[in-house]
């Protein structure tokens, strides 16, 4: 990369092939695709953010709607006629269309990987995909959902897609549907999941902002990946808060948002960044800071930023990824102990 000069307001030097990180969404299989229409919905695929959504469902695929990519993989595997519930069948699809999806996710250098685990097409294809992106260079962050329990085969199908992709994603979050359950057990249905897709929503967004736009406490592409890679157990969360109490406000948003289930006091790392209006002061963004990291050890690596927006009024915004913390919940759980998962990527847990 060329040396960089700055005079005025002009810049010397070929910086522009490495100006902005490009950031992609890809939704895998039906649960994957449908996240990302929500997302497309809510109009993240304007705020310089791909989305993709890849299915082996033709007819799925069609009545998805939003600005976004539609990829149909295995068309020669499938017939585009789904998977059948079978991951095998899904790993082929992507396999097969692996030169197609590798021209789309050209030159990215951060994806959002989002699918359900458990069925055919999001469990088989989603490490494939993992890998052709890690092949292009990304840092892949996998957002997956865990069935229910009723759901017996699919759980035991939804662990072995984690470990397979594990061994290629940096990072996998998972969304527990149980916990979806104990916490809107009579929302209507699609009300209920487009609240758990709005973790994505949040997350994705604040993130890609975080990178994407300058900051007055500035954080980078560089200083995500740090934090991101090799993290252990994570969540990524958002807190709100306004008027006098919104300090505590902010930083218990983060920390206790009814569908993360999570014990951070063994917690080593944490990337924390702070949205204010005018009036925000040092103070505020410090003590939401604080707040949320006062029960990591000593010497956890903390990494700060904040930024001013006009029109957010008295409102506080709190984005964190909290890094290296104890999730017991599911990693306890029986059936996870009945079989270790090994691999390269981290398990971050919601």
């Amino acid at each position: 990369m060329e040396e960089e000069i700055f005079k005025g307001q002009e810049i010397i030097g070929d910086i522009g092939a490495y100006a902005v990180p490009k950031i992609m969404v890809v939704g895998v299989g039906g649960a994957g695709s449908n996240n990302v229409e929500r997302l497309a919905n809510a109009g993240l695929g304007n705020e310089g953010v791909k989305l993709i959504a890849t299915n082996t469902d033709k007819v799925h695929l069609m009545n998805l709607k939003g600005n976004m990519t539609r990829i149909l993989i295995g068309a020669k595997t499938t017939g585009g006629m789904g998977a059948g519930g079978f991951p095998n069948i899904g790993e082929a699809a992507a396999i097969e269309s692996n030169q197609l999806l590798s021209q789309q996710m050209e030159g990215v250098d951060l994806l959002f990987l989002t699918a359900g685990m458990g069925g055919g097409t999001g469990t088989g294809a989603a490490p494939i995909i993992a890998k052709i992106a890690k092949d292009i260079g990304a840092l892949v962050v996998a957002i997956v959902t865990f069935p229910f329990k009723l759901e017996r085969a699919r759980t035991q199908k939804g662990i072995k897609g984690i470990a397979k992709l594990r061994e290629y994603a940096d990072t996998v979050v998972i969304i527990d549907n149980n916990k979806l359950l104990e916490f809107a057990p009579n929302m209507p249905i699609n009300d209920a999941f487009a609240t758990a897709d709005m973790i994505t929503f949040t997350s994705v967004r604040g993130i890609s902002k975080t990178v994407l736009e300058p900051s007055l406490i500035n954080l980078d592409f560089a200083d995500l990946k740090a934090i991101m890679t090799n993290g252990d157990i994570s969540t990524i969360s958002v807190g709100r808060g306004a008027g006098p109490d919104k300090i505590k406000q902010a930083a218990e948003g983060v920390l206790y948002h009814p569908l993360l289930d999570m014990e951070i006091s063994k917690g080593r790392g944490a990337l924390i960044h702070i949205t204010g209006g005018p009036n925000t002061s040092l103070n505020d963004v410090t003590k939401v800071g604080e707040l949320i990291t006062k029960n990591f050890p000593h010497d956890a690596d903390i990494v700060f930023g904040a930024r001013v927006e006009q029109g957010r009024g008295d409102e506080l915004e709190a984005i964190a990824i909290l890094v290296g913390i104890s999730a017991p919940a599911i990693l306890k759980g029986q059936s996870f102990q009945k079989q270790k998962i090994y691999g390269k990527g981290d398990i971050r847990m919601i």
